[in-house]
């Protein structure tokens, strides 16, 4: 199946149990209102998809997305509330998309071959994992026109340490693919010739795994995060026994249990005791 979506703001590629959404309107990629809705939709759809098992989220070339359309905002600066109203619509737009990133049951892996800045930085931090390239660069913007990323910031710190995500906001400087990996923003990076075949790979990999074990373990995971250990463990056990318990899992293992064979009786010599 291969479309595109919402005025050719999005591609949808699923393979393989994979789906692959490609941001459009190069090069930017800026995350529109439209676009915001465009990827919100297919997160929506690929939820309750028993087709789609990963997905995968690609900004192609040398920028993977810019953020949010400033030209977009700049335009509703002429309405009587200088663009509140939009603002407004517009976050909180892209809170629930991001949301939708980061609750998706299903593994989401961002593709990076260039700059993932500012909403788009946003956008690979909400990811489960992220892949990039050597080339691919990282930022947090807001404090050189006068602001600062605070939205972008949420998932960017639940990746990074506070330490790192302030040296990021502070200095609103570019960071390379190897300091995006010391700090814990990307996983892996992987030339860019090969990069969208290691990915495909990896993902299709994770496409194998039973389904609903991943979406509970991811759940569960994210949730007990947020707790004190003692609530932590609780979590995790009720999760754990649910895994075991799993028709899936409980067939798989019948399937492959095979009793033990009696142990062989020895007749014992004259003299000895039977054994």
């Amino acid at each position: 199946m291969n479309r595109m979506t919402a005025a050719d703001l999005l591609g949808e590629d699923l393979r393989e149990g994979v789906l692959t959404l490609t941001l459009g309107a190069p090069p930017a990629h800026p995350l529109s209102l439209e676009m915001i809705r465009a990827l919100h939709g297919a997160l929506s759809r690929a939820a309750g998809d028993e087709a789609v098992r990963v997905i995968v989220i690609h900004g192609p070339g040398r920028i993977f997305c810019a953020g949010h359309d400033l030209k977009e905002i700049a335009r509703h600066r002429a309405d009587a509330d200088r663009g509140r109203a939009f603002l407004e619509r517009l976050f909180a737009a892209c809170a629930q998309m991001m949301q939708a990133v980061a609750n998706a049951p299903q593994p989401t892996i961002a593709m990076v071959e260039g700059l993932a800045t500012a909403a788009g930085l946003q956008l690979v931090a909400a990811c489960d994992l992220a892949f990039a390239a050597p080339e691919a660069t990282f930022c947090l913007p807001g404090v050189n026109n006068g602001g600062f990323c605070t939205t972008p910031a949420v998932a960017v710190s639940r990746n990074l340490s506070r330490k790192h995500v302030m040296e990021m906001a502070l200095s609103g400087e570019r960071f390379d693919a190897e300091w995006a990996r010391g700090a814990g923003l990307i996983n892996r990076i992987v030339p860019a010739e090969r990069l969208a075949a290691e990915v495909t790979a990896f993902a299709r990999r994770l496409a194998t795994r039973h389904a609903p074990a991943l979406a509970l373990g991811k759940r569960t995971l994210y949730r007990q995060l947020e707790m004190p250990l003692d609530k932590a463990y609780a979590a995790a056990t009720e999760a754990m026994i649910a895994h075991f318990m799993d028709p899936h899992r409980i067939a798989e293992e019948l399937e492959n249990w095979r009793p033990a064979p009696p142990a062989e009786r020895i007749s014992p010599k004259p003299g000895e005791e039977p054994r």
